[in-house]
């Protein structure tokens, strides 16, 4: 708790940052970032178990987006895919001028069930990792389901929109941005995931 409060302290400086992005940020990046790298961090897995009661669902039909889960914590869980061994994604580099309201943003844009983290990024072209902030949405936050069955979590994505749009439009457009990022930087959970999505849409 004591790291978790010194991160919130840290991110309410007016410093420069780097943002790590493993969802919609990756195509829909922050504003007023002045370099983005494509990399990947290590040590999580990337699931879609978010609800999304604000940006791809409503309050009474949520929608689901991804989340981090440690991958110490994931391994007490059930799953029905394998791990990657890293989660691939893009960094923003937000200069001190413009954090305020990039900091402002981002708490509108992750206020649903995200904590801020900080985890080392490792940039595709570079030896050197970078540390990163990331918005993860904690075991212990209200909107984390946890393990979902691939079948219904496909049907829930088909069928749920929100203020944002519909919800497959962001798990087609997160399976786009991953494949645009690197040769190795496909995630088995959502290709899958859109796979199911595209047969039911296919059937009908």
């Amino acid at each position: 708790m004591a790291d978790h409060q010194k991160e919130i302290e840290e991110f309410g400086s007016n410093d420069d940052f780097w943002l790590f992005g493993y969802g919609s940020l990756i195509w829909k990046p922050p504003p007023h970032f002045d370099e983005r790298v494509p990399g990947y961090i290590e040590g999580y897995v990337r699931r879609f178990w978010q609800a999304s009661e604000d940006h791809r669902g409503t309050p009474e039909a949520p929608g689901r987006v991804v989340t981090l889960i440690d991958r110490a914590h994931w391994d007490t869980l059930s799953d029905h895919h394998e791990p990657t061994e890293r989660v691939w994604g893009a960094a923003y580099h937000i200069p001190a001028a413009k954090v305020p309201e990039v900091r402002e943003y981002l708490d509108i844009r992750e206020i649903n069930g995200y904590s801020i983290q900080f985890t080392p990024f490792h940039p595709a072209a570079e030896p050197n990792p970078i540390r990163c902030l990331v918005y993860i949405g904690l075991p212990e936050n209200p909107q984390f389901l946890g393990p979902q069955d691939p079948d219904a979590l496909a049907k829930k994505v088909l069928e749920s929109k929100g203020p944002s749009g519909e919800n497959r439009e962001y798990l087609f457009n997160l399976e786009k941005a991953l494949l645009d990022l690197s040769e190795e930087s496909g995630d088995r959970h959502i290709s899958d995931l859109v796979a199911r999505c595209r047969k039911i849409e296919a059937d009908g």
